[in-house]
């Protein structure tokens, strides 16, 4: 059995624009309301660390190994609770043309052992956060180029 999340936004700026985003990690403290720290590299085979603080429930850290970069396309990374098969984690980025701007569909799939028992804790907590970080991303990546923030 699986849980998942999926949620969408569109985004007033270019596929590329949505990426530089999305790929500095560095700046997640400054904007993103869901991962609150992230270190590593947007690339295949990389591993992240991650600080997630969902909308219900304590922060915790994840460090997944990214399996899809395709700038201005897509990101994917993998992650495991403990083993693999316990509680996985799959989260896809997407980045579609749209106009001139950006449809963004962020999803994530949970499969394991522990995923039947975690799915009412996702819908409530997760979900929400992926919204937040969506509008979150979507304000960093309509500012202008140069900007303070952007």
């Amino acid at each position: 059995m699986s849980t998942n999340l999926v949620t969408e936004i569109r985004i007033d700026a270019p596929p590329q624009r949505v990426w530089q985003v999305l790929t500095d990690l560095a700046a997640y403290p400054e904007w993103n309301p869901f991962v609150v720290q992230a270190t590593g590299t947007a690339e295949v085979g990389h591993r992240l660390t991650l600080r997630l603080q969902p909308v219900a429930g304590r922060a915790t850290t994840v460090r997944p190994t990214v399996t899809a970069a395709r700038a201005g396309a897509e990101l994917r990374w993998l992650g495991h609770l403990g083993m693999p098969g316990l509680l996985d984690a799959d989260h896809h980025f997407v980045l579609e043309l749209d106009g001139n701007g950006t449809r963004l569909v962020q999803r994530e799939r949970f499969t394991g052992l522990l995923a039947p028992l975690v799915a009412r804790t996702l819908r409530r907590g997760t979900l929400p956060a992926f919204a937040l970080m969506n509008e979150a991303l979507k304000r960093r990546a309509e500012l202008p180029v140069g900007s303070p923030r952007g």
